[in-house]
C-alpha cells in the first residue's frame, strides 16, 4: 500500500482531468480517495472515478451513518490533498474557511500539503476577487499547480485551463519528496 491522497474534484468542464490525474496517482502506486462536490457530479460519476481508484467516492459530509465523521476520517493518514479541477467558487469558499459540504470541510480538516489545480475562464481567473483569494490560500502555504495559458471550454483562449495531469502528478511527487 502506498500512502494516501486525498483528491478534490469540483464542477468544472475540466473534471475528466481529475479522473486522469487519479490513474496516474494509482500508477505511481498512492492510495487514492476520491471527494466530489455536486457540481463536479454534473461533470463525472462517483463510479467512474471509483472505478479508478479501487475505493469508495465520497461526495457528501453527511448521511453516511457509518461514517459520521467523514472530513475527518479522510485526513487521517492523508499524505496530501489535491484539488483538481478547482473553481474559483472552491478557490473563494475555501480562502474564507467556509465549510460547508465535504470537501471545503476536508481541506480545512486536512492537516498534510496541499495542491490546487485552478481551471475556469481567463476572465475568472483574473477577476481581482480571484486573485485576492488565491493570495491568500498561497499565503497559508497552499501550492498551485498552474494554471496554464490554452483553449478553454467556452472557445476562447487565456490563462485559466486546468494544467494537463502529468504536470500536477509531477507536482504532487515533487510535493511530497519536498515535505517540511
Amino acid at each position: 500500500m502506498g500512502e494516501k491522497i486525498v483528491l478534490g474534484i469540483t464542477g468544472s468542464a475540466a473534471a475528466f482531468k481529475g479522473v486522469a490525474l487519479a490513474s496516474g496517482l494509482r500508477r505511481e502506486g498512492f492510495d487514492v480517495d476520491g471527494v466530489l462536490t455536486a457540481a463536479a457530479c454534473e461533470f463525472i460519476r462517483p463510479t467512474q472515478l471509483s472505478c479508478i481508484t479501487g475505493r469508495p467516492v465520497r461526495t457528501v459530509l453527511f448521511g453516511d451513518m457509518s461514517d459520521p465523521a467523514p472530513h475527518i476520517s479522510l485526513t487521517d493518514g492523508c499524505s496530501l490533498l489535491v484539488v483538481a479541477p478547482a473553481t474559483a467558487h472552491f478557490l473563494a469558499r475555501a480562502a474564507c474557511g467556509l465549510a460547508d459540504d465535504l470537501l471545503t470541510s476536508v481541506f480545512l480538516a486536512c492537516q498534510a500539503p496541499v495542491i490546487i489545480a485552478p481551471a475556469m475562464n481567463s476572465r475568472m481567473w483574473n477577476n481581482q476577487a480571484t486573485v485576492n483569494n488565491v493570495r491568500l490560500l498561497q499565503d497559508r502555504g497552499v501550492r498551485l499547480a498552474g494554471p496554464v495559458e490554452g483553449g478553454l471550454a467556452c472557445g476562447t483562449t487565456g490563462k485559466g485551463r486546468m494544467m494537463e495531469p502529468e504536470g500536477i502528478l509531477a507536482a504532487c511527487i515533487d510535493a511530497l519528496e519536498n515535505r517540511v
